[in-house]
């Protein structure tokens, strides 16, 4: 101990002890004992606080954390003295919205936003900018219905009017053949389609049996959430298996379905597409919002046709809302939403959505007045009908955005 305290009060130690040993009598060394004493108190201070200490054990720390990177391969920063890093283990909790990595972490909040956001479909967690397309020739598909709801065929060219911003274009393409057309099909399989589910699925099949042999078809279910059940195939059987395995439960996620379905068009292989929606309610789940999909709805050149089973007396503002929104969706897109009273009607809208794929005539041009600003354009398509026909009906898309440079 006496070395100890001389090795730290330093040179006034070891002169303390060579007057002590100049010192012969007893009386004389014990009080040179107590000044001794004194002498090393006033030293304490100086080493009271731990730095030293602190500096050992951190500097043990820092050499057991050295061999741990080491054996692990990876190279350690030295960090600056005194200074705190919190365990890895924390910094989640930092985190104002919750962290949910896995299925399992999200358990804890099964209503929470970073529950949809673990249990939604991968490409559904980005909100994507809008997309531009070089637009060189501009396709629009039209329906025509007289007033009894009933497609009017053998038109030519001549009945049709096409309006670019205002301003008439001229018809470059003109078809009204059975050409091959890229398909997908949005099911709703939430908790109130249970006692709907069978004539749903006949439907469907309905609806491919209505095919071209050269279609290529997807199919999406939706309850909570959307998923892919069948990648495009031109396999009806491989469709209609699919379907027997669905079950109806959960909430109703439309917006999400209808954005994958729109996000899955991009591959479709022919430039004809559509989308059919089976569906009996509003939305109550979906990330998305309405005005989100609108736009991407405008954004793309797909054709949207909807099959509402809908409540009489709706109990929640979604159902209310539910035949608005698929209306003005579909519409918007130059397709339709056929309201049946009972799940027996659906398979008769199936056939009558597919024949009507089928016989639709398709206006090309170019735009005499291309711009490049990535603004939206309106387009409006005017019938002039032959002698002797009643008011007929138009269904076309409602415009496009031009290219962006």
């Amino acid at each position: 101990m006496f070395c100890e305290f001389s090795w730290g009060c330093g040179v006034r130690d070891r002169a303390l002890r060579s007057w002590m040993e100049a010192v012969g009598n007893r009386r004389m060394r014990s009080i040179a004992w107590w000044l001794m004493v004194l002498l090393v108190l006033t030293c304490l201070p100086e080493r009271l606080p731990g730095q030293n200490a602190s500096a050992g054990n951190t500097a043990d720390s820092s050499s057991q954390t050295g061999q741990k990177s080491a054996a692990a391969g990876v190279g350690a920063t030295p960090a600056a003295a005194g200074s705190k890093v919190a365990p890895e283990a924390n910094y989640d909790e930092v985190h104002v919205k919750p962290m949910v990595k896995s299925d399992e972490a999200a358990k804890f909040d099964p209503n929470s936003p970073a529950v949809a956001e673990a249990e939604v479909d991968p490409s559904l967690r980005t909100h994507s900018k809008p997309i531009r397309v070089d637009v060189e020739l501009v396709l629009i598909p039209v329906t025509i219905t007289d007033p009894m709801n009933r497609l009017v065929t053998g038109l030519g060219k001549e009945n049709f009017i096409v309006l670019d911003n205002g301003e008439r274009q001229a018809i470059q393409q003109f078809s009204s053949e059975d050409a091959p057309i890229s398909l997908g099909v949005i099911f709703d399989t939430s908790g109130s389609m249970a006692n709907k589910i069978e004539k749903a699925r006949e439907a469907v099949v309905k609806f491919f049996k209505t095919a071209n042999p050269e279609d290529e078809f997807f199919l999406i279910a939706f309850n909570d959430k959307p998923v892919l059940k069948s990648d495009f195939t031109s396999s009806v059987e491989q469709l209609e298996a699919e379907l027997v395995d669905t079950v109806p439960r959960g909430l109703t996620a439309l917006l999400d379905a209808i954005y994958l379905g729109m996000a899955k068009m991009r591959g479709a292989k022919y430039q004809r597409k559509a989308l059919l929606i089976l569906s009996d309610g509003g939305d109550n789940r979906s990330r998305y919002t309405e005005n989100e999909i609108k736009s991407m709805v405008r954004e793309a050149d797909v054709q949207m046709y909807a099959i509402g089973l809908f409540d009489q007396a709706p109990f929640s503002d979604e159902e209310r809302y539910g035949p608005r929104l698929l209306s003005e969706v579909t519409e918007e897109t130059g397709g339709r939403t056929f309201t049946v009273e009972r799940p027996s009607e659906m398979t008769e809208a199936a056939a009558k959505i597919g024949v009507e794929l089928r016989n639709q005539y398709v206006l090309g041009y170019r735009p005499s007045r291309p711009a490049h600003d990535g603004k939206w354009r309106k387009v409006r398509v005017k019938l002039v009908p032959p002698k002797g026909l009643p008011q007929l009906s138009v269904y076309a898309k409602t415009g496009y955005y031009a290219a962006s440079d």
